[in-house]
């Protein structure tokens, strides 16, 4: 890799980020390109740094090749490492001596961003054996875990707003643009007007529920619920709908679980009130027979519920971590970086529910610090002193080639055979050929709001 290089940014997370990286670059003396794919890509940045593809999805590969060739491009860097345009970038990036690099919000959240090579979740290079991470961690230091760059949840939902509707009324510009997302964003925000009115009443009638709960005496096992639209549940599980999922966990749990036992459902915090879990979680409940030992809860303090379960179930969200961080049990059901014997259950889900081994607390304390050291970074998307300290950091790591470092960080992609074993699009060709199967209710309702 040359000493000199020139980083090439496609999208980025909403707003200015990725431009504040860049002017990073150009102050340690290196070079800063951009692709930009949306006008709402346009409207953050246009500057003299900027190339506007309005191509379509499947042209895609061979301009980015001739792009890089052409400019010399060193290292790309992207969010969300599975859209279908940064998809075609990993994918070069093993064919050429370039470094294809992802960030996306950090799994220790909040205060961090994570940042790897390729790619996180199912195409992470992080290890799956304890040994080799509670080796790797021993001499690192504890994390710093003061709240220093917290932002307003405001903050980031204006942006992701205007980011949205902006590709939504401008869509004429980059008429041939793949918005890969599951809702269409006018509805999407409509339902969410009213949850967020009435957030207050739902989390103080939820904490009652939970108290409940926790005074029963009852053992519980709590599954958090992720955002139907949560990117890494669309690329990294093996399910076209949490509602499957939550099947899975009932037929297993009616069958298997101790008779006292009870399965607690949580509503995401920021879910956009467009399913109606309540009432298509009640009828599996009754489809299994579990109509009094299943229960939905909207709102509340989930670390509450977390500190007194019997153990949790998620697809792939980080609220696991944070489950082992206070000794409660997990079983993932999708896939996940933190999916490792010791942190996570790995006997068959059957089998959970009698004896839920509980995490390892010297391996939760060396997984986190060597994610802080080689896969995090202190910082933030919005603040703007937490945008200068990650741009300077980010900026560090890749002119220093020390992105996923140190050396075990390096090593094989552990779980694509798993990804690919449960069907999963991994590589640019895969996930064309998927047909983006997780846009249906952009498309049907885009119809009446756009275009």
């Amino acid at each position: 890799m040359s000493d000199f290089r020139t980083v090439l940014f496609l999208q980025g997370p909403p707003g200015y980020f990725f431009r504040t990286v860049a002017d990073e670059v150009e102050a340690q003396g290196h070079r800063a390109l951009r692709i930009n794919f949306g006008p709402a890509d346009w409207f953050f940045w246009h500057d003299a740094r900027c190339t506007q593809y309005r191509g379509r999805l499947k042209d895609w590969p061979v301009f980015l090749e001739r792009f890089v060739r052409e400019n010399a491009v060193t290292d790309i860097l992207y969010y969300q490492d599975r859209l279908p345009y940064h998809a075609a970038a990993r994918d070069l990036s093993q064919r050429m001596n370039v470094q294809a690099i992802a960030c996306e919000f950090g799994y220790l959240r909040p205060d961090w961003i994570t940042l790897e090579r390729g790619g996180m979740s199912a195409l992470s290079h992080f290890p799956e054996d304890p040994a080799s991470i509670i080796e790797a961690a021993r001499n690192l230091p504890p994390i710093d875990r003061r709240p220093l760059y917290n932002h307003p949840f405001h903050l980031e939902a204006f942006y992701e707003v205007v980011f949205n509707l902006i590709n939504v009324f401008f869509w004429f510009l980059f008429p041939f643009f793949s918005q890969d997302k599951y809702y269409h964003p006018i509805p999407e925000y409509l339902w969410m007007i009213p949850r967020l009115f009435l957030s207050r009443h739902r989390n103080r009638h939820a904490n009652y529920l939970i108290d409940d709960v926790v005074d029963a005496g009852l053992p519980y096992f709590v599954f958090p619920l992720q955002l139907q639209s949560d990117y890494q549940l669309r690329y990294n599980a093996p399910f076209d709908h949490l509602l499957e999922a939550a099947e899975v966990a009932m037929t297993s749990f009616a069958r298997h679980a101790p008779r006292q036992a009870r399965l607690v459902f949580k509503v995401h915090p920021l879910d956009q009130g467009i399913e109606p879990w309540r009432s298509r979680l009640r009828a599996l409940a009754r489809k299994y027979g579990l109509k009094r030992r299943v229960y939905v809860i909207d709102g509340g303090n989930l670390d509450t519920l977390l500190r007194n379960a019997a153990g949790m179930l998620t697809v792939n969200s980080t609220t696991a971590l944070h489950a082992a961080r206070v000794g409660c049990p997990t079983k993932v059901l999708g896939i996940a970086v933190y999916d490792i014997e010791g942190i996570a259950s790995q006997r068959p889900l059957d089998e959970f529910w009698r004896a839920p081994p509980k995490p390892d607390p010297d391996l939760v304390i060396a997984l986190e610090r060597l994610m802080a050291t080689g896969i995090q970074v202190k910082g933030n998307f919005y603040v703007r002193e937490g945008q200068r300290v990650a741009a300077r950091e980010i900026v560090s790591r890749i002119i220093g080639d020390r992105v996923n470092c140190p050396q075990v960080l390096r090593g094989l992609q552990p779980r694509v055979a798993k990804a690919r074993a449960h069907g999963l699009p991994v590589d640019f060709d895969e996930i064309l050929a998927s047909g983006q199967r997780t846009n249906r209710w952009y498309h049907a309702a885009g119809d009446r709001f756009s275009r």
